[in-house]
């Protein structure tokens, strides 16, 4: 694993790491405290009703919603999301969002992964819903550290099966682009134009590291 280093896109720094071999040797990594946007809550407890309160737990050194009355503690965990960079004859397929947040921006097809299927099994439902995309799955290409927001991305190299492909109901329109076309002003997420310009850029060696990014909260979002 190669070391940090710092980058930028869209003028906010975020950090990246090339995952080029993973051995199974234990290793300690000092990191910072992250600002937080999604802080959850449970106000009652799932197994007795009782309100919780918040607690702070000896044992993992920090504070948790607790009942006071079975000692349940709730915890919350991090949203996987997936998406799908969808490459046919040197261009991109890309969707423009019919929803909230960011109704009306291009992005990569993707979404929540779904219990009992894969990262990349989820990438390609995805695909299919929103863009009518048959895909087949390449590989990892980057994972995405987003403490502030609760969430863990995962972005996927696919080749399109069929140019047969349409607007599912989340998204107003879907098309191919090639680099020169890429709308980058109209993009909806960091994480789709960070995965674009890599890609892009990676295309020119043919060589797609898999990368591990942690973005970090925009001082002015």
């Amino acid at each position: 694993m190669q070391q940090f280093r710092r980058t930028a896109d869209d003028d906010h720094d975020y950090t990246e790491t090339y995952v080029t071999n993973i051995g199974h040797r234990a290793f300690r990594m000092e990191f910072p405290k992250h600002k937080v946007l999604y802080d959850p809550h449970a106000l009652f407890c799932e197994r007795c009703g009782a309100r919780m309160e918040r607690r702070f737990i000896p044992e993992e050194g920090k504070e948790r919603d607790a009942c006071p009355s079975c000692g349940y503690i709730r915890y919350f965990n991090p949203t996987p999301i997936v998406v799908a960079i969808i490459e046919h004859k040197g261009k991109v397929l890309l969707a423009k969002r019919a929803i909230d947040p960011r109704k009306g921006f291009w992005t990569l097809p993707g979404g929540f992964q779904e219990l009992h299927e894969t990262l990349a099994e989820g990438a390609a439902r995805e695909s299919w819903e929103e863009a009518g995309a048959k895909i087949s799955i390449q590989q990892l290409y980057i994972a995405y550290d987003i403490p502030f927001a609760g969430q863990a991305t995962f972005a996927f190299i696919a080749h399109l099966e069929s140019e047969d492909f349409s607007p599912g109901p989340e998204s107003l329109d879907v098309r191919l682009f090639t680099e020169e076309e890429i709308p980058w002003d109209e993009l909806s997420f960091r994480t789709v134009s960070i995965a674009l310009r890599h890609f892009f850029a990676d295309r020119k060696t043919g060589i797609f590291p898999v990368r591990s990014i942690l973005l970090e909260q925009p001082e002015n979002p």
